[in-house]
């Protein structure tokens, strides 16, 4: 894994060890990437199921000004800090070892909104519709802000989430790309 594009690019990238992570590939990031920028003027960003922390990083390499991490692995939260000490990128980010809903709820009061909300949940336990709900109910997706979803090709999520609109999908062989943004935009 490497970062593939802006400040940080061509820097490599430690996987989380053992079996229980799935990084995102290079091409899937990049088509990632090419759906919501490819760069940034600056925001804030939530890579909630944080795994390595590659796509945030990338994100932060493209402009965000700021992303916030989370992840319930402790292998994977020493693994995203050792990222980003690899990136100097320490300073642009908070790292935080939760579970996905209570670190939403956590965020719902700090009262932040976001630019980029990056959802890469484990594609056996995924509750993704419940996640884009509360994201919707809590206003936490700024404006012109984007919700990426990765998920297992075979999961169709609908096409409006409350507020939220699918922008666009795509599929790479077994993994499918979700884009939602808020309606009107």
């Amino acid at each position: 894994m490497r970062i593939i594009s802006g400040n940080c690019k061509g820097k490599a990238l430690k996987s989380v060890p053992g079996t229980g992570t799935r990084p995102t590939t290079d091409k899937v990031k990049e088509a990632i990437f090419n759906m919501v920028g490819p760069y940034f003027q600056g925001g804030l960003g939530l890579d909630l199921f944080a795994g390595s922390g590659g796509l945030g990083i990338e994100a932060l390499s493209r402009g965000l000004d700021k992303v916030i991490f989370v992840d319930k692995d402790a292998k994977a939260i020493a693994t995203i800090k050792s990222n980003l000490d690899q990136c100097d990128l320490i300073d642009k980010s908070e790292v935080y070892r939760n579970e996905s809903f209570r670190a939403l709820k956590a965020i719902v009061k700090r009262e932040l909104q976001f630019d980029l909300i990056l959802l890469d949940p484990p594609y056996q336990k995924q509750k993704l519709v419940d996640i884009l709900e509360l994201i919707d109910n809590q206003q936490l997706l700024n404006e012109s802000g984007f919700v990426m979803c990765e998920h297992s090709s075979d999961v169709s999520l609908p096409n409006e989430v409350g507020n939220l609109k699918l922008l666009k999908k795509e599929t790479y062989g077994m993994i499918r790309i979700s884009i939602f943004q808020t309606l009107g935009q």
